[in-house]
Order: C-alpha cells, then structure tokens, then sequence
C-alpha cells in the first residue's frame, strides 16, 4: 500500500501549490491531523527571483539559498546555506508517535547538499507514516541518486504534474492521502 507519494514536475508548473491546496483541504475536513514538514519558497528582489527560503508549516522561515552570498556550495547560481535549512528542517523530519502526515518540498540537488537530509527522508519512509514529497524531473534523462531511490521505494506512488492535469491530479492525490490517513 502507497505511504510515499511524490509529485514531480517542470519548474513553476505549480507542484507547491499543489500541495499547499491539499494541505488545506486535508486541514479543514480533518483539523486535528498532525502534519509535520517544509515547503520552499522563492525570494523576489527586483522582479526576479534572488532565493529561496524553507517555510514550516507553523509559518517560520530560514534562508535556503541566494544569489547574493559568497560563501556557500552553489547549485546553479544559488549559493546553498546548508546550516540554515538543516537548523529549520530536521527537526520536522523528526518521527514523533502522534504525527500523520509529512510533507517535503522538495528533495532536490539543494536540500540534497545536506549529508544530514536524505538520512532523516529515510527515517520518515522507514517509520510507514504517510509521506508526500515533491521532486525534480531528471535532467537529461537522469535522476539524482536520492530521488530515484525514493521513486523505487516500494510504497511510492509518482504523480506527474502538467499544467493541464493540475486541478485532476489534487482530487487524485488527496482521494490517496485520505485512504491512507484513516
């Protein structure tokens, strides 16, 4: 039975939003599920986008990456603060009892750049508690190595987001999650 759900998809084509929506539904028909997790968030300066930011469920926030410093690994233009992101999600990525739900968004090259990361997405698989997960399409046909070893998990199922398939595939999804939750 599918725990792991993962949804991937071109860039902007709305996998946050997504999950953000399912979220909000999955909280107003059910308000007392314990959800633990992050989503990223872009950082605008000037018209474009400068950065991003990891945001709790519970509204904090810490900085992922900008173009702005110098000091930390890149991922295309981005300099990653690896510090950052693992002091404010790790610790929603820890197991508790009373937890229902974990969200990730997303397992990519700069969450990935943590050695601590990819361990604590395990322990959250390894504890059967529903997972739903957004990742990259592959770059020129090849995954990185921690996403394809999440899309073969034997409890995952992939959700491929288009912008036409959208609205269909929040039904779809959340229809899941809630088989699973019960």
């Amino acid at each position: 039975m599918a725990k792991c759900f993962l949804v991937t998809g071109s860039p902007g084509v709305g996998k946050t939003t997504l999950i953000a929506r399912i979220l909000e539904t999955l909280k107003s028909s059910n308000p007392n599920l314990k959800i633990q997790g992050f989503f990223t968030r872009n950082i605008r300066g000037g018209g474009e986008r400068v950065g991003f930011e990891v945001v709790t469920l519970d509204g904090r926030t810490a900085p992922l990456a900008s173009i702005n410093s110098i000091r930390w690994p890149t991922v295309g233009r981005y300099r990653v603060d690896i510090a950052s992101f693992e002091s404010l999600a790790l610790p929603e990525l820890q197991v508790k009892e009373d937890t229902d739900l974990f969200v990730i968004d997303e397992v990519g090259k700069m969450e990935l750049l943590s050695s601590l990361f990819f361990p604590a997405v395990l322990r959250v698989l390894e504890s059967n508690k529903p997972l739903i997960a957004t990742i990259p399409v592959p770059k020129a046909g090849r995954d990185l190595p921690a996403v394809l070893r999440l899309k073969s998990h034997p409890g995952a199922t992939i959700f491929s987001l288009t912008k036409s398939n959208r609205d269909a595939m929040k039904d779809q999804i959340y229809s899941c999650l809630v088989g699973r939750l019960v």
